[in-house]
């Protein structure tokens, strides 16, 4: 793309549900223009035509044909694939909301694409752009840490599962339950932290105690709530993940569970160590220190709130408008993450550990 850093980047949005009008809202407040639209509902079409004033197809192929310098894919993943490697072919450059695909197969076969693209794929992992990672990963960079060993990875919801009866909660388009929703983001957290050593071997389990349940008790619910009918997915799933040179990562993930939610990272390494608390933004590092004394030095580490969506686009869209592709949240990584997934639900089906050789 020849344009200046202040030109509007003309982008085209693949999938116009929730999410999709999430990153609408924000490229519109960044100043870039959406161009197109595509969805198969033609009540989503009309609504975001109404919304953003521009042209909305049932077909991507009329969209990627355009004027267009950019795809974001926001669509249920079963169809990340068809969507993102097509909008490579063309040449765009793409955003693809996580996770990057609902099987590793077809993940696989989107890192290739993107590998062999003129364009570039950003996969949506926007927690790596809250403050408290950002800074997390500059003392990381400087040493503070020594060498970061292992991070304990949660996230759990107390009632928060979707919404019963959407693609959310369906197997054969979602891929998954809270493992693939939410899991993909705090495993992918966990590998940022640990700068994406080698998987060695991975154990897990998966469980569906609360989705099918006719009397699941929620306080409220993402979406609207069709009952426990079409739910085939988990709602919980912990794992442990060894990775190489010693590291590891044990992860806790539910939509449902009975005990308050959590958010917290703890990262542990040989020189200090820190926690995270995805949610709040909270961040402390902890130290020890023998000046004068003997002594624990802990301290919170305060920042400006910041949208991780908006700061996410803007990184994209830096990309998009300079050519240079982002060394960050790349298919590469998304693939591990991937595999990680792939990995635990092989585990819960043969009891036994996964080993990556």
């Amino acid at each position: 793309m020849e344009s200046t850093e202040t030109d509007p980047v003309r982008v085209g949005i693949v999938g116009l549900g929730g999410i999709g009008n999430h990153h609408a809202t924000r490229i519109d407040g960044l100043g870039h223009d959406i161009v197109g639209g595509v969805d198969v509902s033609e009540a989503a079409r009309e609504a975001f035509a109404d919304s953003y004033g521009c042209e909305t197809y049932a077909d991507a192929e009329a969209l990627y044909e355009g004027d267009l310098d950019a795809v974001l894919v926001t669509t249920p993943n079963r169809y990340h694939e068809q969507y993102a490697v097509a909008a490579l072919e063309h040449g765009h450059n793409v955003l693809l909301e996580k996770p990057l695909a609902h099987t590793v197969e077809s993940a696989e076969h989107i890192a290739e694409a993107a590998a062999d693209a003129e364009g570039f794929c950003m996969v949506g992992f926007n927690n790596r752009f809250s403050p408290g990672v950002e800074v997390l990963k500059a003392r990381q960079a400087a040493g503070q840490f020594g060498e970061l060993t292992h991070v304990e990875a949660n996230y759990v919801r107390r009632r928060g599962i979707p919404s019963r009866g959407t693609w959310f909660t369906t197997k054969a388009i979602s891929g998954g339950g809270a493992l693939i929703d939410i899991g993909v983001h705090a495993i992918d957290l966990a590998l940022h932290l640990l700068d994406f050593p080698e998987i060695v071997e991975v154990s897990g389990e998966t469980r569906s105690a609360f989705g099918g349940r006719e009397d699941y008790t929620y306080l409220q619910m993402w979406g609207d709530d069709a009952g426990p009918e079409d739910f085939d997915v988990e709602d919980s799933a912990t794992a442990f993940v060894r990775l190489a040179g010693g590291k590891t990562v044990s992860l806790d993930v539910a939509w449902a569970v009975n005990r308050p939610g959590n958010d917290e990272f703890v990262v542990t390494g040989t020189e200090a160590g820190a926690t995270f608390d995805r949610g709040t933004g909270e961040l402390t590092i902890y130290e020890t220190a023998r000046a004068g004394a003997d002594q624990f030095a802990d301290a919170t580490v305060e920042t400006r709130p910041t949208d991780t969506h908006e700061a996410e686009e803007r990184r994209f869209f830096e990309a998009v408008r300079s050519g240079d592709p982002p060394r960050r949240n790349t298919p590469e990584q998304a693939l591990q993450v991937q595999r990680v997934i792939d990995a635990i639900y092989r585990s819960e089906a043969t009891g036994r550990a996964v080993r990556f050789d």
